[in-house]
Protein backbone atom coordinates (compact mmCIF):
# COMPACT_ATOMS: atom_id res chain seq x y z
CA UNK A 1 0.00 0.00 0.00
CA UNK A 2 1.92 2.98 -1.28
CA UNK A 3 -0.26 5.81 -0.03
CA UNK A 4 -1.39 6.84 3.42
CA UNK A 5 -4.64 6.35 5.26
CA UNK A 6 -7.03 8.41 7.33
CA UNK A 7 -8.93 7.17 10.36
CA UNK A 8 -12.60 7.77 11.09
CA UNK A 9 -13.58 7.26 14.74
CA UNK A 10 -17.32 7.91 15.16
CA UNK A 11 -17.78 6.17 18.53
CA UNK A 12 -20.54 3.60 18.93
CA UNK A 13 -22.69 3.06 15.84
CA UNK A 14 -25.50 0.67 15.08
CA UNK A 15 -24.41 -2.04 12.67
CA UNK A 16 -26.71 -0.54 10.04
CA UNK A 17 -25.11 2.90 10.48
CA UNK A 18 -21.63 1.39 10.27
CA UNK A 19 -22.61 -0.32 7.04
CA UNK A 20 -24.00 2.93 5.62
CA UNK A 21 -20.78 4.76 6.54
CA UNK A 22 -18.70 2.19 4.67
CA UNK A 23 -21.02 2.26 1.66
CA UNK A 24 -20.76 6.06 1.56
CA UNK A 25 -16.98 5.92 1.25
CA UNK A 26 -17.01 2.97 -1.12
CA UNK A 27 -18.41 5.33 -3.73
CA UNK A 28 -15.44 6.76 -5.62
CA UNK A 29 -16.78 10.31 -5.56
CA UNK A 30 -16.82 10.30 -1.73
CA UNK A 31 -13.42 8.74 -1.07
CA UNK A 32 -10.44 10.93 -0.24
CA UNK A 33 -7.19 10.38 -2.12
CA UNK A 34 -6.12 7.96 0.58
CA UNK A 35 -7.34 4.77 2.23
CA UNK A 36 -9.57 4.76 5.31
CA UNK A 37 -9.66 2.85 8.58
CA UNK A 38 -12.97 3.16 10.44
CA UNK A 39 -12.77 2.25 14.14
CA UNK A 40 -16.05 1.82 15.96
CA UNK A 41 -18.13 -0.28 18.37
CA UNK A 42 -21.60 -1.73 17.88
CA UNK A 43 -24.52 -2.44 20.22
CA UNK A 44 -25.33 -6.18 20.62
CA UNK A 45 -25.62 -7.53 17.08
CA UNK A 46 -25.34 -10.89 15.35
CA UNK A 47 -24.24 -10.76 11.72
CA UNK A 48 -24.65 -13.52 9.16
CA UNK A 49 -21.87 -13.75 6.59
CA UNK A 50 -22.16 -15.26 3.13
CA UNK A 51 -21.28 -18.77 4.38
CA UNK A 52 -23.69 -18.83 7.33
CA UNK A 53 -25.47 -22.10 8.05
CA UNK A 54 -28.84 -21.35 9.76
CA UNK A 55 -28.06 -24.11 12.28
CA UNK A 56 -25.25 -21.96 13.69
CA UNK A 57 -27.77 -19.47 15.09
CA UNK A 58 -28.65 -21.18 18.36
CA UNK A 59 -31.30 -18.78 19.68
CA UNK A 60 -34.49 -17.80 17.88
CA UNK A 61 -34.87 -14.35 16.38
CA UNK A 62 -37.76 -13.62 18.77
CA UNK A 63 -35.66 -14.49 21.81
CA UNK A 64 -32.76 -12.41 20.57
CA UNK A 65 -35.06 -9.45 20.02
CA UNK A 66 -36.29 -9.76 23.62
CA UNK A 67 -32.67 -9.66 24.77
CA UNK A 68 -32.00 -6.54 22.70
CA UNK A 69 -29.76 -8.29 20.15
CA UNK A 70 -30.21 -7.36 16.49
CA UNK A 71 -29.63 -9.74 13.56
CA UNK A 72 -28.27 -8.56 10.21
CA UNK A 73 -27.38 -10.30 6.97
CA UNK A 74 -23.90 -9.25 5.86
CA UNK A 75 -22.08 -9.21 2.53
CA UNK A 76 -18.76 -10.06 4.16
CA UNK A 77 -17.04 -13.41 3.87
CA UNK A 78 -17.20 -15.99 6.62
CA UNK A 79 -20.08 -17.19 8.72
CA UNK A 80 -21.91 -16.00 11.80
CA UNK A 81 -20.37 -13.71 14.40
CA UNK A 82 -21.30 -11.45 17.30
CA UNK A 83 -20.60 -7.74 17.77
CA UNK A 84 -21.23 -5.81 20.94
CA UNK A 85 -20.01 -3.33 23.54
CA UNK A 86 -16.42 -3.91 24.54
CA UNK A 87 -15.26 -4.83 21.04
CA UNK A 88 -12.97 -2.77 18.87
CA UNK A 89 -14.37 -3.10 15.37
CA UNK A 90 -12.22 -2.03 12.44
CA UNK A 91 -13.37 -1.49 8.86
CA UNK A 92 -10.39 -0.92 6.51
CA UNK A 93 -11.42 0.57 3.18
CA UNK A 94 -8.25 -0.24 1.28
CA UNK A 95 -7.65 0.09 -2.46
CA UNK A 96 -6.26 -3.38 -3.10
CA UNK A 97 -4.99 -2.44 -6.54
CA UNK A 98 -2.20 -0.85 -4.51
CA UNK A 99 -1.78 -4.00 -2.43
CA UNK A 100 -1.14 -6.70 -5.05
CA UNK A 101 -4.84 -7.64 -5.39
CA UNK A 102 -4.07 -10.52 -3.05
CA UNK A 103 -6.94 -11.24 -0.64
CA UNK A 104 -4.98 -13.96 1.17
CA UNK A 105 -2.13 -11.53 1.82
CA UNK A 106 -4.59 -8.87 2.94
CA UNK A 107 -6.21 -11.20 5.49
CA UNK A 108 -2.83 -12.35 6.80
CA UNK A 109 -1.74 -8.71 7.18
CA UNK A 110 -4.86 -7.87 9.19
CA UNK A 111 -4.06 -10.83 11.44
CA UNK A 112 -0.51 -9.56 11.77
CA UNK A 113 -1.76 -6.14 12.90
CA UNK A 114 -3.92 -7.65 15.65
CA UNK A 115 -1.28 -10.17 16.77
CA UNK A 116 1.35 -7.45 17.08
CA UNK A 117 -1.00 -5.14 19.02
CA UNK A 118 -1.95 -7.90 21.45
CA UNK A 119 1.70 -8.72 22.04
CA UNK A 120 2.27 -5.11 23.10
CA UNK A 121 0.08 -6.06 26.06
CA UNK A 122 2.04 -9.31 26.49
CA UNK A 123 -0.85 -11.39 25.17
CA UNK A 124 0.69 -14.32 23.22
CA UNK A 125 -1.61 -14.17 20.20
CA UNK A 126 -1.25 -16.33 17.11
CA UNK A 127 -2.98 -17.42 13.92
CA UNK A 128 -4.23 -20.85 12.90
CA UNK A 129 -3.84 -22.52 9.55
CA UNK A 130 -7.12 -22.61 7.58
CA UNK A 131 -8.97 -20.57 10.22
CA UNK A 132 -8.96 -16.82 9.64
CA UNK A 133 -8.76 -14.80 12.85
CA UNK A 134 -6.55 -14.45 15.92
CA UNK A 135 -6.20 -16.84 18.83
CA UNK A 136 -4.73 -16.98 22.32
CA UNK A 137 -3.97 -20.62 22.91
CA UNK A 138 -7.16 -22.50 22.08
CA UNK A 139 -9.41 -19.46 22.51
CA UNK A 140 -10.37 -17.00 19.79
CA UNK A 141 -9.90 -13.31 20.56
CA UNK A 142 -10.53 -11.67 17.17
CA UNK A 143 -12.64 -12.46 14.12
CA UNK A 144 -12.04 -11.23 10.57
CA UNK A 145 -14.42 -11.18 7.61
CA UNK A 146 -14.02 -8.95 4.58
CA UNK A 147 -15.81 -8.04 1.39
CA UNK A 148 -14.40 -6.46 -1.77
CA UNK A 149 -16.13 -4.05 -4.11
CA UNK A 150 -14.25 -2.81 -7.15
CA UNK A 151 -11.04 -4.01 -5.47
CA UNK A 152 -11.72 -1.82 -2.44
CA UNK A 153 -12.05 -3.78 0.79
CA UNK A 154 -14.82 -3.29 3.32
CA UNK A 155 -16.07 -5.02 6.48
CA UNK A 156 -13.10 -6.06 8.60
CA UNK A 157 -12.24 -7.27 12.10
CA UNK A 158 -13.64 -7.42 15.63
CA UNK A 159 -11.24 -7.59 18.58
CA UNK A 160 -12.71 -8.64 21.93
CA UNK A 161 -11.49 -6.12 24.49
CA UNK A 162 -13.97 -6.23 27.37
CA UNK A 163 -16.79 -8.04 25.55
CA UNK A 164 -19.43 -9.97 27.49
CA UNK A 165 -18.32 -13.40 26.33
CA UNK A 166 -21.54 -15.03 27.53
CA UNK A 167 -23.32 -13.51 24.53
CA UNK A 168 -21.40 -15.77 22.14
CA UNK A 169 -23.53 -18.64 23.48
CA UNK A 170 -26.24 -17.64 21.00
CA UNK A 171 -24.12 -18.68 18.00
CA UNK A 172 -21.57 -21.18 16.77
CA UNK A 173 -18.79 -18.61 16.16
CA UNK A 174 -17.16 -18.82 12.74
CA UNK A 175 -18.54 -22.35 12.14
CA UNK A 176 -16.25 -23.76 14.85
CA UNK A 177 -18.02 -26.22 17.13
CA UNK A 178 -17.12 -25.92 20.82
CA UNK A 179 -14.86 -22.93 20.22
CA UNK A 180 -14.20 -20.76 23.26
CA UNK A 181 -13.91 -17.02 22.94
CA UNK A 182 -11.67 -14.81 25.03
CA UNK A 183 -10.96 -11.09 25.44
CA UNK A 184 -8.12 -8.80 26.43
CA UNK A 185 -9.85 -8.26 29.76
CA UNK A 186 -10.00 -12.01 30.42
CA UNK A 187 -6.33 -12.39 29.50
CA UNK A 188 -5.09 -9.41 31.50
CA UNK A 189 -7.58 -9.14 34.35
CA UNK A 190 -8.42 -5.62 33.21
CA UNK A 191 -9.19 -3.97 29.88
CA UNK A 192 -6.82 -1.44 28.29
CA UNK A 193 -7.90 2.17 27.92
CA UNK A 194 -9.83 2.33 24.62
CA UNK A 195 -8.01 5.40 23.28
CA UNK A 196 -4.60 3.85 24.07
CA UNK A 197 -5.60 0.64 22.31
CA UNK A 198 -6.88 2.49 19.24
CA UNK A 199 -3.68 4.53 19.00
CA UNK A 200 -1.56 1.37 19.25
CA UNK A 201 -3.63 -0.32 16.56
CA UNK A 202 -3.32 2.66 14.22
CA UNK A 203 0.47 2.71 14.64
CA UNK A 204 0.67 -1.02 13.96
CA UNK A 205 -1.67 -0.74 10.97
CA UNK A 206 0.69 1.86 9.51
CA UNK A 207 3.71 -0.38 10.16
CA UNK A 208 2.18 -3.59 8.80
CA UNK A 209 0.80 -1.95 5.65
CA UNK A 210 3.85 0.31 5.18
CA UNK A 211 1.59 3.36 5.05
CA UNK A 212 1.53 6.69 6.85
CA UNK A 213 -1.33 7.70 9.14
CA UNK A 214 -2.65 11.04 7.90
CA UNK A 215 -4.85 11.79 10.90
CA UNK A 216 -8.59 11.66 11.50
CA UNK A 217 -10.47 12.36 8.28
CA UNK A 218 -13.34 14.23 9.92
CA UNK A 219 -10.85 16.64 11.53
CA UNK A 220 -9.19 17.19 8.16
CA UNK A 221 -12.47 17.96 6.41
CA UNK A 222 -13.59 20.24 9.26
CA UNK A 223 -10.30 22.17 9.08
CA UNK A 224 -10.62 22.59 5.33
CA UNK A 225 -14.28 23.69 5.47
Amino acid sequence: MSRGFYTIRPGRLSYRAGLALQQHYLRAENRPDADLLILTEHPPTITLGRKTDPRHLLTSADELQKKGIEIHQSARGGSITYHGPGQLVGYPLIDLTRHKRDLHLFLRTLEEVLIAVLRRWDIPANRREQSTGVWVGNKKIASIGIGVQGWVSWHGFALNVSTDLNLFQHIVPCVLQNVQMTSMQQCLGTAPVPETLEDALIRQFADSFAASHMGDYEKQTTTQA
